[in-house]
């Protein structure tokens, strides 16, 4: 894993394709820029892990409320 520091208005490169740029840091959040062709998905992690736990669910035919429980754990994660 690479670890940088990056102050706002600063920008780092993915590629040649990829550019993201730190809008603010206020408050213990940073705000980001994401510049990437059309074709790369960009998508918050929380959002993949709740869909992942989605289809093993379905594949499981697990509860609407354990589903639920996970969503809100990745919300309270925000």
């Amino acid at each position: 894993m690479l670890i940088l520091q990056r102050k706002a208005g600063e920008s780092l490169l993915i590629g040649e394709d990829v550019e993201i740029s730190i809008l603010s840091v206020e408050g213990g959040r940073v705000r980001l820029a994401i510049q990437a062709p059309k074709d790369v998905s960009i998508l918050r992690s929380e959002l993949k892990t709740a869909a992942e736990v989605n289809r093993e669910a379905a594949d499981e035919e697990a509860s609407p409320l354990t589903l639920l429980d996970v969503l809100r754990d990745t919300e309270s994660q925000t």
